[in-house]
Formats: structure tokens, C-alpha cells, sequence
């Protein structure tokens, strides 16, 4: 049976979201974000877009989970978050795609940080869509349906131990650049 339904993931973004709160000190509201983004971040806070269904309310939790990591313990994450990308040479995609990959094990970490079960491999696919999806934005400027990227058996994705680290106000995502 498959476990990955509208409840599921609904109980899983619960869960997560206690969980974020309670052992990072990193809240996390449910609110309206400015199109284009549906979820934004500030090194302190998470913001979720109410609109979100479940499944991508859940990855945009985590995912923007994995970038306040990145930005609150390296300050070269911090800048990548905030360039504005145009004509990127394929050194800067591989460390725009290095990026991504890392907050998505860390994304890994924090659901088996949180005992969150059965998502290793929709995480994995799903973050294996997202780098798919923004290395073509990059490339082409061309905005195609994100689950177009979706590619079932990615590779799984290794966590990446989340390391000490204190949640610190650096700005709101929509005043960089991250689609």
C-alpha cells in the first residue's frame, strides 16, 4: 500500500513543522508569500504559502529547512541565495546544483532527525525535480512545469549530518532571487 496520500503528508508537515519549532527554535508559519515563491526564508523563520497542497507544502517546509542550515553556518550559501543568475557559466550551475543538493540532505536529516518515515525516496525525486527544474531556468530562462523534471528512481540522497548552528535573521527570500 502506498503510504503517500493527502493525510500522510498533511501528519508528516505537522510533525515536521512541531518538530522545526521545538528543536531548532525556527518557527514556522503558514501564510500568504508573494507570487511567484511558496515558501521564503530569512535564516530565522520559515514561511509556507497557505495555497500549497500538502505534498508541496511538506518539501517546501524541509527544503527551505536545509537553506537556513546552509545560510546560518556558511556565508557562501548565504550569497548563493541571494545572486541574481543570468547567462551562469556551468561552473557556477555545478555549485548552484552542489547547493540544492546539500539542503536537500539536510532536508534528508531533519525527517530522520524528526523519525519522519517512508519519504527517503520521494525526497530524493523530488529534490532531483527541483535541481532539474532550476538548472533549466538557469540555462534558459524558460519556466516549464516543475513536475515535467520529475524522474521516478533518483538516487537516494545521503543526509547530510545537520551540524549546531542558531538560527539568525539574514533577509526574506524574495529580496534575493530564488525562484
Amino acid at each position: 500500500m502506498n503510504p503517500l496520500t493527502h493525510e500522510f503528508f498533511f501528519e508528516a508537515f505537522n510533525r515536521l513543522e512541531r518538530h522545526v519549532e521545538a528543536r531548532y527554535g525556527i518557527p514556522v508559519v503558514l501564510t500568504d508569500v508573494p507570487s511567484p515563491f511558496t515558501g521564503d526564508l530569512d535564516g530565522e523563520e520559515i514561511r509556507v504559502d497557505f495555497e500549497n497542497d500538502p505534498e508541496e507544502a511538506l518539501f517546501i517546509l524541509v527544503h527551505l529547512f536545509g537553506h537556513t542550515v546552509q545560510w546560518n553556518v556558511s556565508e557562501r550559501s548565504r550569497e548563493i541565495g541571494r545572486q541574481a543568475i543570468s547567462n551562469p557559466s556551468e561552473e557556477l550551475l555545478a555549485e548552484l546544483a552542489s547547493y540544492e543538493r546539500d539542503a536537500a540532505r539536510y532536508s534528508m536529516a531533519l525527517l530522520h532527525d524528526a523519525r519522519v518515515e517512508g519519504l527517503d525516496q520521494w525526497l530524493s525525486e523530488f529534490s532531483a525535480c527541483d535541481v532539474a527544474y532550476l538548472l533549466h531556468f538557469y540555462r534558459t530562462g524558460e519556466k516549464r512545469p516543475f513536475r515535467s523534471f520529475w524522474r521516478k528512481g533518483a538516487p537516494t540522497l545521503d543526509p547530510l549530518p545537520l551540524p549546531e548552528f542558531h538560527p539568525t535573521k539574514w533577509w526574506s527570500r524574495w529580496e534575493g532571487v530564488v525562484i
